[in-house]
Protein backbone atom coordinates (compact mmCIF):
# COMPACT_ATOMS: atom_id res chain seq x y z
CA UNK A 1 0.00 0.00 0.00
CA UNK A 2 1.60 3.05 -1.37
CA UNK A 3 1.95 6.46 1.36
CA UNK A 4 -1.24 8.87 1.24
CA UNK A 5 -1.39 11.87 3.04
CA UNK A 6 -5.60 13.17 3.48
CA UNK A 7 -6.62 15.93 4.88
CA UNK A 8 -10.62 15.83 7.05
CA UNK A 9 -12.29 19.09 8.59
CA UNK A 10 -14.33 17.48 11.18
CA UNK A 11 -17.13 20.45 12.41
CA UNK A 12 -19.22 20.13 15.62
CA UNK A 13 -21.56 22.26 16.82
CA UNK A 14 -18.92 23.19 19.38
CA UNK A 15 -16.16 22.82 17.87
CA UNK A 16 -14.34 21.72 14.85
CA UNK A 17 -10.62 20.48 13.72
CA UNK A 18 -8.09 19.15 10.98
CA UNK A 19 -6.74 15.81 11.20
CA UNK A 20 -4.40 14.83 8.78
CA UNK A 21 -4.03 11.41 8.19
CA UNK A 22 -1.47 9.09 6.80
CA UNK A 23 -2.31 5.69 5.54
CA UNK A 24 0.59 3.71 4.68
CA UNK A 25 1.07 -0.23 4.92
CA UNK A 26 -1.94 -0.98 6.43
CA UNK A 27 -2.11 1.14 8.96
CA UNK A 28 -3.10 4.78 9.97
CA UNK A 29 -1.73 7.87 11.78
CA UNK A 30 -3.09 10.64 12.86
CA UNK A 31 -1.76 14.21 13.11
CA UNK A 32 -4.10 17.25 14.04
CA UNK A 33 -3.47 20.11 12.32
CA UNK A 34 -5.58 22.96 13.66
CA UNK A 35 -8.25 23.00 16.40
CA UNK A 36 -11.36 25.85 16.77
CA UNK A 37 -14.32 27.03 18.60
CA UNK A 38 -17.77 26.65 16.89
CA UNK A 39 -20.73 28.04 18.36
CA UNK A 40 -24.11 29.45 17.05
CA UNK A 41 -24.69 33.05 17.19
CA UNK A 42 -27.77 34.78 18.02
CA UNK A 43 -29.06 37.58 16.11
CA UNK A 44 -32.64 39.54 16.72
CA UNK A 45 -33.92 36.59 18.69
CA UNK A 46 -32.79 34.01 15.76
CA UNK A 47 -29.87 31.11 15.97
CA UNK A 48 -27.73 30.78 13.25
CA UNK A 49 -24.13 29.22 12.26
CA UNK A 50 -21.14 31.84 10.97
CA UNK A 51 -20.70 29.97 8.10
CA UNK A 52 -17.70 32.01 6.75
CA UNK A 53 -16.34 32.06 9.60
CA UNK A 54 -16.43 28.43 9.45
CA UNK A 55 -14.70 28.33 5.37
CA UNK A 56 -11.85 30.61 7.09
CA UNK A 57 -10.71 28.07 9.59
CA UNK A 58 -11.01 25.40 6.90
CA UNK A 59 -8.30 27.23 4.67
CA UNK A 60 -6.71 28.01 7.85
CA UNK A 61 -6.39 24.53 8.67
CA UNK A 62 -5.67 23.56 5.29
CA UNK A 63 -2.96 26.48 5.04
CA UNK A 64 -1.27 25.56 8.10
CA UNK A 65 -0.91 21.59 7.04
CA UNK A 66 1.19 22.95 3.67
CA UNK A 67 2.86 25.76 5.63
CA UNK A 68 3.85 23.92 8.94
CA UNK A 69 4.06 20.62 8.14
CA UNK A 70 5.43 21.33 4.94
CA UNK A 71 2.67 18.17 3.63
CA UNK A 72 0.49 18.74 0.38
CA UNK A 73 -2.77 16.30 0.95
CA UNK A 74 -3.94 14.58 -1.67
CA UNK A 75 -7.81 15.48 -1.09
CA UNK A 76 -9.82 16.87 1.33
CA UNK A 77 -13.10 16.27 2.72
CA UNK A 78 -15.59 17.27 4.93
CA UNK A 79 -17.87 16.04 7.47
CA UNK A 80 -20.47 18.39 9.63
CA UNK A 81 -23.80 17.78 11.93
CA UNK A 82 -26.78 17.06 10.00
CA UNK A 83 -30.27 18.75 8.95
CA UNK A 84 -28.49 22.61 8.60
CA UNK A 85 -28.31 24.17 4.88
CA UNK A 86 -27.77 26.74 3.24
CA UNK A 87 -29.49 28.56 0.39
CA UNK A 88 -27.69 29.70 -2.58
CA UNK A 89 -29.09 32.37 -5.24
CA UNK A 90 -28.83 32.00 -9.11
CA UNK A 91 -25.65 34.04 -9.53
CA UNK A 92 -24.08 31.69 -7.04
CA UNK A 93 -24.06 33.49 -3.81
CA UNK A 94 -25.21 32.27 0.21
CA UNK A 95 -28.46 33.78 0.12
CA UNK A 96 -27.83 35.10 4.70
CA UNK A 97 -26.25 32.65 6.87
CA UNK A 98 -28.04 29.50 7.78
CA UNK A 99 -30.32 29.04 10.51
CA UNK A 100 -28.76 26.64 13.67
CA UNK A 101 -31.12 23.80 14.75
CA UNK A 102 -31.86 24.87 17.61
CA UNK A 103 -33.36 28.03 16.42
CA UNK A 104 -36.97 28.19 18.17
CA UNK A 105 -38.69 28.92 14.67
CA UNK A 106 -39.30 25.14 14.29
CA UNK A 107 -40.61 24.57 18.29
CA UNK A 108 -44.62 24.21 17.06
CA UNK A 109 -43.29 22.93 13.35
CA UNK A 110 -43.97 19.13 13.54
CA UNK A 111 -47.63 19.54 14.75
CA UNK A 112 -48.67 22.41 12.72
CA UNK A 113 -46.98 20.05 9.48
CA UNK A 114 -49.05 17.37 10.61
CA UNK A 115 -52.34 18.98 9.84
CA UNK A 116 -50.83 18.98 6.14
CA UNK A 117 -49.48 15.58 6.33
CA UNK A 118 -50.23 12.96 8.89
CA UNK A 119 -47.59 12.05 10.97
CA UNK A 120 -47.83 7.81 9.76
CA UNK A 121 -47.81 9.15 6.45
CA UNK A 122 -45.10 11.60 6.70
CA UNK A 123 -42.60 8.33 8.30
CA UNK A 124 -43.65 6.07 5.75
CA UNK A 125 -42.49 8.12 3.57
CA UNK A 126 -38.91 8.94 4.55
CA UNK A 127 -38.56 6.66 7.58
CA UNK A 128 -36.87 9.39 9.07
CA UNK A 129 -37.35 10.33 13.43
CA UNK A 130 -39.33 12.87 13.95
CA UNK A 131 -37.33 15.89 15.47
CA UNK A 132 -38.18 19.97 15.19
CA UNK A 133 -34.71 20.58 13.62
CA UNK A 134 -35.15 18.26 10.72
CA UNK A 135 -34.83 20.25 7.82
CA UNK A 136 -37.93 19.28 6.62
CA UNK A 137 -39.59 21.14 9.56
CA UNK A 138 -36.93 23.71 9.22
CA UNK A 139 -38.11 24.73 5.51
CA UNK A 140 -41.59 24.69 6.46
CA UNK A 141 -41.27 26.81 9.20
CA UNK A 142 -39.50 29.13 7.48
CA UNK A 143 -42.55 28.98 4.27
CA UNK A 144 -45.05 29.85 6.89
CA UNK A 145 -43.28 32.86 8.36
CA UNK A 146 -42.56 33.58 4.66
CA UNK A 147 -38.75 34.62 5.09
CA UNK A 148 -38.01 36.21 1.72
CA UNK A 149 -34.57 34.46 1.26
CA UNK A 150 -36.81 31.55 0.07
CA UNK A 151 -37.72 33.49 -2.56
CA UNK A 152 -34.19 34.76 -3.60
CA UNK A 153 -32.71 31.05 -3.21
CA UNK A 154 -32.08 28.91 -6.39
CA UNK A 155 -30.67 25.59 -4.42
CA UNK A 156 -30.06 24.09 -1.20
CA UNK A 157 -26.93 22.78 0.23
CA UNK A 158 -26.69 21.46 3.60
CA UNK A 159 -23.37 22.40 5.63
CA UNK A 160 -20.87 20.15 4.71
CA UNK A 161 -22.17 20.80 0.50
CA UNK A 162 -22.21 24.85 1.37
CA UNK A 163 -18.48 23.94 2.40
CA UNK A 164 -17.49 21.67 -0.60
CA UNK A 165 -19.02 24.51 -2.89
CA UNK A 166 -16.93 27.33 -1.57
CA UNK A 167 -14.32 25.47 -1.91
CA UNK A 168 -14.98 23.95 -5.32
CA UNK A 169 -17.74 26.23 -6.87
CA UNK A 170 -19.60 23.07 -7.72
CA UNK A 171 -23.31 22.17 -6.17
CA UNK A 172 -23.54 18.55 -5.27
CA UNK A 173 -25.98 17.16 -2.13
CA UNK A 174 -23.92 14.15 -0.69
CA UNK A 175 -26.46 11.11 -0.36
CA UNK A 176 -25.49 10.99 3.88
CA UNK A 177 -26.59 13.83 4.96
CA UNK A 178 -29.46 14.40 2.39
CA UNK A 179 -30.73 11.77 4.03
CA UNK A 180 -30.80 13.20 7.61
CA UNK A 181 -33.52 15.83 6.05
CA UNK A 182 -36.82 14.00 6.07
CA UNK A 183 -36.77 14.80 2.35
CA UNK A 184 -35.55 11.36 1.18
CA UNK A 185 -37.36 8.59 0.62
CA UNK A 186 -36.03 5.30 3.34
CA UNK A 187 -33.07 4.12 1.90
CA UNK A 188 -32.62 5.51 -1.10
CA UNK A 189 -30.61 8.35 -3.10
CA UNK A 190 -34.15 10.08 -4.07
CA UNK A 191 -36.08 13.00 -2.94
CA UNK A 192 -39.69 12.20 -1.72
CA UNK A 193 -42.19 15.12 -3.55
CA UNK A 194 -45.16 14.47 -1.41
CA UNK A 195 -42.48 15.81 1.40
CA UNK A 196 -41.59 18.99 -0.82
CA UNK A 197 -45.19 19.58 -1.86
CA UNK A 198 -46.47 19.06 1.73
CA UNK A 199 -44.13 21.51 3.37
CA UNK A 200 -44.96 24.02 -0.23
CA UNK A 201 -41.41 23.86 -1.08
CA UNK A 202 -39.97 23.98 -4.37
CA UNK A 203 -38.18 20.23 -5.16
CA UNK A 204 -36.16 22.46 -7.53
CA UNK A 205 -33.97 23.79 -4.81
CA UNK A 206 -32.14 20.37 -4.55
CA UNK A 207 -29.92 18.86 -7.13
CA UNK A 208 -28.25 15.60 -7.78
CA UNK A 209 -27.13 13.32 -4.81
CA UNK A 210 -23.82 11.73 -4.47
CA UNK A 211 -22.60 9.32 -3.23
CA UNK A 212 -19.91 9.05 -0.65
CA UNK A 213 -16.36 8.58 -1.63
CA UNK A 214 -17.51 10.92 -4.88
CA UNK A 215 -15.27 13.59 -5.98
CA UNK A 216 -16.96 16.97 -6.09
CA UNK A 217 -14.04 18.92 -8.42
CA UNK A 218 -10.68 20.52 -7.73
CA UNK A 219 -10.85 23.69 -5.02
CA UNK A 220 -10.79 26.74 -6.80
CA UNK A 221 -7.25 28.84 -7.73
CA UNK A 222 -8.43 31.44 -5.26
CA UNK A 223 -8.26 28.80 -2.79
CA UNK A 224 -4.91 27.18 -3.68
CA UNK A 225 -3.55 31.01 -3.31
CA UNK A 226 -5.22 31.74 -0.31
CA UNK A 227 -3.62 28.68 1.24
CA UNK A 228 -0.38 27.62 -0.93
CA UNK A 229 -2.21 24.20 -2.34
CA UNK A 230 -1.63 22.77 -5.30
CA UNK A 231 -4.67 21.56 -7.00
CA UNK A 232 -6.32 18.85 -5.02
CA UNK A 233 -9.69 17.26 -5.05
CA UNK A 234 -12.67 18.03 -2.47
CA UNK A 235 -14.24 14.83 -1.88
CA UNK A 236 -17.83 14.17 -0.56
CA UNK A 237 -16.85 11.51 1.96
CA UNK A 238 -19.68 10.15 4.24
CA UNK A 239 -20.40 13.81 5.25
CA UNK A 240 -22.54 13.13 7.98
CA UNK A 241 -20.43 13.28 11.17
CA UNK A 242 -22.21 9.69 12.20
CA UNK A 243 -22.04 8.44 8.93
CA UNK A 244 -18.33 8.89 8.79
CA UNK A 245 -17.61 7.62 12.10
CA UNK A 246 -20.26 4.33 11.72
CA UNK A 247 -17.61 3.41 9.20
CA UNK A 248 -14.81 3.71 11.35
CA UNK A 249 -16.20 0.68 13.72
CA UNK A 250 -13.82 -1.83 14.17
CA UNK A 251 -16.26 -4.55 14.26
CA UNK A 252 -15.46 -8.00 13.81
CA UNK A 253 -18.71 -9.59 12.97
CA UNK A 254 -21.96 -10.22 15.52
CA UNK A 255 -25.08 -8.70 16.57
CA UNK A 256 -23.56 -5.73 17.89
CA UNK A 257 -24.04 -1.94 18.14
CA UNK A 258 -22.99 1.52 17.43
CA UNK A 259 -22.84 4.53 20.18
CA UNK A 260 -21.06 7.57 18.37
CA UNK A 261 -21.07 9.71 21.56
CA UNK A 262 -20.74 13.37 21.51
CA UNK A 263 -22.93 16.30 21.43
CA UNK A 264 -25.38 13.67 20.51
CA UNK A 265 -25.57 10.25 21.62
CA UNK A 266 -26.05 8.28 18.16
CA UNK A 267 -27.59 4.68 19.21
CA UNK A 268 -28.20 1.87 16.94
CA UNK A 269 -27.08 -0.66 14.18
CA UNK A 270 -25.60 -0.92 11.01
CA UNK A 271 -28.96 -2.86 8.43
CA UNK A 272 -28.64 -3.64 5.03
CA UNK A 273 -32.15 -2.48 4.56
CA UNK A 274 -34.55 0.42 6.25
CA UNK A 275 -36.69 -0.69 8.70
CA UNK A 276 -40.12 1.34 8.20
CA UNK A 277 -43.51 0.08 9.97
CA UNK A 278 -45.73 1.75 12.50
CA UNK A 279 -43.51 0.08 15.46
CA UNK A 280 -40.59 2.04 14.74
CA UNK A 281 -43.02 5.05 14.00
CA UNK A 282 -44.11 4.61 17.40
CA UNK A 283 -40.28 3.55 18.97
CA UNK A 284 -39.07 7.32 16.74
CA UNK A 285 -36.53 5.46 15.26
CA UNK A 286 -34.80 6.90 12.07
CA UNK A 287 -33.53 5.29 9.05
CA UNK A 288 -30.62 7.71 7.83
CA UNK A 289 -28.13 6.38 4.64
CA UNK A 290 -24.61 5.19 5.46
CA UNK A 291 -21.96 4.25 3.36
CA UNK A 292 -22.32 1.16 0.55
CA UNK A 293 -25.96 1.30 0.86
CA UNK A 294 -26.20 0.39 4.27
CA UNK A 295 -28.75 2.37 6.68
CA UNK A 296 -28.22 3.26 9.78
CA UNK A 297 -30.71 2.33 12.05
CA UNK A 298 -30.51 4.77 15.01
CA UNK A 299 -32.25 6.80 17.36
CA UNK A 300 -30.68 10.44 18.13
CA UNK A 301 -30.14 10.81 22.17
CA UNK A 302 -29.64 14.05 23.61
CA UNK A 303 -25.49 13.18 24.63
CA UNK A 304 -22.88 15.14 26.26
CA UNK A 305 -25.17 18.28 25.61
CA UNK A 306 -26.74 18.07 28.88
CA UNK A 307 -23.57 18.05 30.69
CA UNK A 308 -21.78 20.34 28.24
CA UNK A 309 -24.67 23.08 28.69
CA UNK A 310 -24.19 22.35 32.97
CA UNK A 311 -20.63 23.15 32.90
CA UNK A 312 -21.59 26.11 30.59
CA UNK A 313 -23.60 27.68 33.46
CA UNK A 314 -21.60 26.36 36.04
CA UNK A 315 -18.37 27.87 34.31
CA UNK A 316 -19.79 31.64 34.57
CA UNK A 317 -19.55 31.45 38.80
CA UNK A 318 -16.14 29.29 38.12
CA UNK A 319 -14.16 27.56 35.32
CA UNK A 320 -14.34 23.94 36.16
CA UNK A 321 -12.09 20.58 34.39
CA UNK A 322 -14.37 18.13 33.30
CA UNK A 323 -12.92 15.27 35.77
CA UNK A 324 -13.89 17.38 38.56
CA UNK A 325 -17.23 17.05 37.50
CA UNK A 326 -16.63 13.55 36.86
CA UNK A 327 -15.77 13.11 40.76
CA UNK A 328 -18.33 15.25 42.58
CA UNK A 329 -21.10 12.77 40.26
CA UNK A 330 -18.81 9.80 41.72
CA UNK A 331 -19.74 11.44 45.28
CA UNK A 332 -22.97 11.59 44.92
CA UNK A 333 -26.27 9.27 45.36
CA UNK A 334 -26.48 7.02 42.25
CA UNK A 335 -30.37 6.89 41.49
CA UNK A 336 -31.88 9.88 43.33
CA UNK A 337 -33.47 11.09 40.19
CA UNK A 338 -33.70 10.66 36.67
CA UNK A 339 -34.38 12.58 33.00
CA UNK A 340 -35.59 11.56 30.25
CA UNK A 341 -32.84 12.92 27.98
CA UNK A 342 -35.12 13.50 24.96
CA UNK A 343 -37.44 15.52 26.67
CA UNK A 344 -37.94 18.59 24.39
CA UNK A 345 -37.33 21.04 27.42
CA UNK A 346 -33.30 20.05 27.39
CA UNK A 347 -32.77 21.20 23.61
CA UNK A 348 -31.95 24.90 24.03
CA UNK A 349 -33.36 25.51 27.71
CA UNK A 350 -30.26 28.17 28.42
CA UNK A 351 -29.91 27.24 32.05
CA UNK A 352 -29.42 23.32 32.09
CA UNK A 353 -29.45 22.99 35.67
CA UNK A 354 -32.33 24.66 36.43
CA UNK A 355 -34.25 23.14 33.60
CA UNK A 356 -33.00 19.64 35.21
CA UNK A 357 -34.04 20.67 38.50
CA UNK A 358 -37.30 21.72 37.34
CA UNK A 359 -38.18 18.90 35.59
CA UNK A 360 -37.86 16.25 38.24
CA UNK A 361 -39.55 18.71 40.24
CA UNK A 362 -42.69 18.10 37.97
CA UNK A 363 -42.04 14.44 37.81
CA UNK A 364 -42.62 13.95 41.12
CA UNK A 365 -38.65 13.19 42.08
CA UNK A 366 -36.22 13.78 44.56
CA UNK A 367 -34.69 17.24 43.05
CA UNK A 368 -31.02 17.39 42.36
CA UNK A 369 -29.41 20.01 44.49
CA UNK A 370 -25.58 19.92 43.99
CA UNK A 371 -23.78 19.70 40.57
CA UNK A 372 -22.65 16.27 41.68
CA UNK A 373 -26.09 15.11 42.13
CA UNK A 374 -27.12 17.02 38.98
CA UNK A 375 -23.95 15.44 36.97
CA UNK A 376 -24.89 11.66 38.43
CA UNK A 377 -28.83 12.28 37.09
CA UNK A 378 -27.57 13.22 33.88
CA UNK A 379 -24.90 10.34 33.70
CA UNK A 380 -27.22 7.54 35.16
CA UNK A 381 -30.31 8.77 32.51
CA UNK A 382 -28.00 8.36 29.80
CA UNK A 383 -26.84 5.02 30.22
CA UNK A 384 -30.23 3.79 31.12
CA UNK A 385 -31.50 5.32 28.07
CA UNK A 386 -28.90 3.21 26.12
CA UNK A 387 -30.09 0.31 27.74
CA UNK A 388 -33.96 1.28 26.59
CA UNK A 389 -32.99 1.54 23.39
CA UNK A 390 -30.98 -1.09 23.04
CA UNK A 391 -33.99 -3.26 24.03
CA UNK A 392 -36.26 -1.65 21.36
CA UNK A 393 -34.17 -2.49 18.57
CA UNK A 394 -33.86 -6.30 19.78
CA UNK A 395 -37.65 -6.21 19.65
CA UNK A 396 -37.71 -4.65 16.12
CA UNK A 397 -34.66 -6.75 14.76
CA UNK A 398 -35.68 -10.21 16.92
CA UNK A 399 -31.70 -10.27 17.66
CA UNK A 400 -29.75 -9.79 20.79
CA UNK A 401 -27.69 -7.47 20.90
CA UNK A 402 -24.24 -8.99 22.31
CA UNK A 403 -21.68 -5.91 22.19
CA UNK A 404 -21.88 -2.64 21.75
CA UNK A 405 -18.95 -0.21 20.48
CA UNK A 406 -18.79 3.24 21.78
CA UNK A 407 -16.98 5.50 19.16
CA UNK A 408 -16.41 9.28 19.39
CA UNK A 409 -15.27 11.83 22.09
CA UNK A 410 -17.47 10.10 24.63
CA UNK A 411 -15.46 6.85 24.50
CA UNK A 412 -13.09 8.97 26.46
CA UNK A 413 -14.73 8.72 29.16
CA UNK A 414 -13.65 5.82 31.73
CA UNK A 415 -16.40 6.02 33.96
CA UNK A 416 -19.67 6.01 31.47
CA UNK A 417 -18.03 3.38 29.65
CA UNK A 418 -17.96 1.27 32.58
CA UNK A 419 -21.20 2.42 33.82
CA UNK A 420 -23.00 1.61 30.20
CA UNK A 421 -21.66 -1.85 30.31
CA UNK A 422 -23.15 -2.27 33.96
CA UNK A 423 -26.59 -0.89 32.84
CA UNK A 424 -27.05 -3.06 29.54
CA UNK A 425 -25.20 -6.06 30.74
CA UNK A 426 -23.19 -6.51 27.71
CA UNK A 427 -19.52 -5.58 27.25
CA UNK A 428 -18.58 -2.50 25.67
CA UNK A 429 -15.57 -1.88 23.16
CA UNK A 430 -14.72 2.12 23.59
CA UNK A 431 -12.70 3.70 20.94
CA UNK A 432 -11.47 5.31 18.48
CA UNK A 433 -12.40 8.62 19.86
CA UNK A 434 -11.28 10.53 16.56
CA UNK A 435 -13.96 7.93 15.11
CA UNK A 436 -15.40 10.42 12.48
CA UNK A 437 -11.98 12.06 11.35
CA UNK A 438 -11.07 8.46 10.79
CA UNK A 439 -14.17 7.75 8.56
CA UNK A 440 -13.43 10.49 6.50
CA UNK A 441 -9.95 10.12 6.21
CA UNK A 442 -11.11 6.58 5.12
CA UNK A 443 -13.57 7.53 2.51
CA UNK A 444 -10.95 9.89 1.18
CA UNK A 445 -8.74 6.89 1.01
CA UNK A 446 -11.56 4.48 -0.54
CA UNK A 447 -11.98 7.68 -3.71
CA UNK A 448 -7.78 7.47 -3.96
CA UNK A 449 -8.24 3.87 -4.67
CA UNK A 450 -6.15 2.85 -1.52
CA UNK A 451 -8.71 1.08 0.09
CA UNK A 452 -11.80 -0.45 -1.95
CA UNK A 453 -14.78 -1.47 0.70
CA UNK A 454 -16.19 -1.07 3.82
CA UNK A 455 -14.41 -3.94 5.21
CA UNK A 456 -10.92 -3.34 4.19
CA UNK A 457 -11.38 0.25 6.17
CA UNK A 458 -12.49 -1.38 9.01
CA UNK A 459 -9.35 -3.83 8.88
CA UNK A 460 -7.23 -0.90 8.99
CA UNK A 461 -8.94 0.91 11.82
CA UNK A 462 -8.77 -2.71 13.77
CA UNK A 463 -4.89 -2.80 12.91
CA UNK A 464 -4.53 1.03 13.78
CA UNK A 465 -6.04 1.81 16.95
CA UNK A 466 -6.18 0.52 20.15
CA UNK A 467 -9.84 -0.32 21.85
CA UNK A 468 -10.31 -0.43 25.87
CA UNK A 469 -12.58 -3.34 26.66
CA UNK A 470 -15.16 -3.07 29.43
CA UNK A 471 -16.97 -6.02 30.96
CA UNK A 472 -20.23 -5.48 32.93
CA UNK A 473 -19.46 -5.85 36.78
CA UNK A 474 -22.53 -4.17 38.29
CA UNK A 475 -22.83 -2.88 41.95
CA UNK A 476 -25.75 -1.17 42.09
CA UNK A 477 -29.52 -2.46 41.29
CA UNK A 478 -29.43 -1.35 37.30
CA UNK A 479 -32.64 -3.69 36.66
CA UNK A 480 -34.67 -1.46 39.62
CA UNK A 481 -33.48 1.46 38.34
CA UNK A 482 -34.16 0.64 34.67
CA UNK A 483 -38.03 0.61 35.96
CA UNK A 484 -38.27 3.91 37.35
CA UNK A 485 -36.52 5.10 34.52
CA UNK A 486 -38.78 3.55 32.01
CA UNK A 487 -41.63 5.81 33.66
CA UNK A 488 -40.53 8.71 32.04
CA UNK A 489 -40.21 7.67 28.58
Amino acid sequence: MNKNKFLAFDLGASSGRAILGTLENGKLELTEVHRFKNQMIRIHGSYYWNIYSLFDELKTGLKKCITELNIQPDSIGIDTWGVDYSLVSASGQLVGLPFAYRDHRTDTAIEEFFSVLSKKETYLLSGIQFMQFNTLFQLYASKKEKHSRLNIAESLLFTPDTLNYLFTGVKKNEYTIASTSQLLKPGKAEWEKKLFKAANISEDLVGEIVQPGTSVGNILDEIQDDTGSKQIPCIAVASHDTASAIASVPTDGGNWAYLSSGTWSLLGIESPEPMVSEETLAMNFTNEGGVEGTTRFLKNIMGMWLIQECKRNWDEEKVMEWQEIVDLSMEAKHFKCFINPDNSVFLNPGNMPKAIQEYCRETNQPVPETKGEIARCIYDSLVLKYKFTIKQIESVTGKQIDKLHIIGGGANNKMMNQLTADAIGIPVFAGPTEATAIGNLMMQAKAAGTVRSLAEIRDVIKNSFEIGVYTPSPKLDWEAAYKKFEELN
